[in-house]
């Protein structure tokens, strides 16, 4: 029998948890999970931001003082502007991508029967069991030159010069839309397992189709969820480092590259931690960005469909 808190009363009696007020319960249950929350997020970022205003490195000198020069330099490079519009680019794209790729698996995982839901749980759940280097060394593989893809495309004749993909824009998305895939079957996933099934019973009654009753009814009820996970695919997609150093190169470096070198080979820390902020800033605008577009076409289908 588990112990219970208690709150002693004035005659020396104990109070049970659920004889407190529900407010000051739910205050206590939050209390440690706000506590971590602030201490390994909202402590480090705050310091983060406070060290791009406060400081910058004047020829190879660190210099303290209130300043937005990590900031005007950030933003009077073109090179800079490169790297931040890639990184939101191969963000989108890699999400997009994701997308059509997702949708039947998490229709199958939602669906299925025990042994193909079993089978394509491990298949999109496998790529987050193996570290991240071994992930991006191994579509190095494929992705070089004379790699499996190019032996492959050659193979089956579609072009004797296959084109190279290694170092480029696509090879971040791809390896990134493998790894990054899970995060958006399995909200999906729950979002179309809640759809009930007397809606697609009752369209097929009325002559609908497969197709028509994917596009009308499962997709628009599955927003909530493509939402999430299309949100999440974003933000780790445009944070990343690892997938974008050793596919990318110099040649599709992004923000967190950047963020990087200047760290370790610069040693600039405080425009590494104004970079830092401006990929979190932009982050976190293409989200809530992201999230209001699907709820107006949500509510907006919602309302549609309230209406007749």
């Amino acid at each position: 029998m588990g112990l219970q808190p208690r709150r002693t009363l004035a005659d020396g009696r104990a109070l049970p948890l659920h004889a407190l007020p529900p407010a000051l319960t739910g205050s206590l249950l939050a209390a440690p999970a706000a506590i971590f929350l602030v201490l390994a997020f909202v402590v480090p970022i705050a310091e983060m931001v406070g060290y791009s205003v406060t400081a910058h490195v004047t020829q190879g000198t660190t210099v303290g003082g209130l300043t937005l020069e990590n900031y005007a330099r950030l933003f009077r490079s073109e090179l800079y502007w490169v790297v931040l519009l890639r990184t939101l680019r191969i963000a989108l794209v890699t999400s997009l991508v994701s997308i059509p790729i997702a949708y039947p698996l998490a229709v199958v995982l939602a669906r299925g029967g025990p042994f193909w839901s079993r089978l394509v749980m491990f298949t999109v759940i496998s790529p987050l069991l193996v570290l991240v280097v071994v992930r991006a060394y191994g579509w190095k593989l494929i992705l070089a030159k004379q790699g499996f893809l190019s032996w492959l495309i050659k193979g089956v004749g579609l072009s004797a010069s296959p084109p190279a993909l290694l170092y480029t824009e696509w090879a971040v998305v791809i390896a990134s839309a493998h790894v990054f895939l899970p995060f958006v079957v399995l909200p999906l996933a729950g979002a179309i397992g809640k759809i009930d099934p007397a809606v697609e019973e009752a369209a097929r009654t009325l002559g609908a189709g497969r197709w028509t009753m994917f596009r009308r009814i499962v997709v628009p009820l599955s927003l909530p969820g493509l939402a999430v996970g299309v949100t999440l695919v974003f933000s780790l997609t445009a944070s990343a480092y690892v997938t974008p150093q050793i596919l990318g190169g110099n040649f599709a470096a992004m923000l967190g590259t950047l963020v990087q070198q200047q760290i370790l080979s610069v040693n600039d820390w405080p425009f590494a931690a104004a970079l830092a902020t401006v990929l979190l800033a932009m982050t976190l605008l293409a989200n809530l960005v992201l999230l209001r577009l699907f709820e107006r076409r949500f509510g907006r289908w919602v309302g549609r469909g309230g209406g007749r």
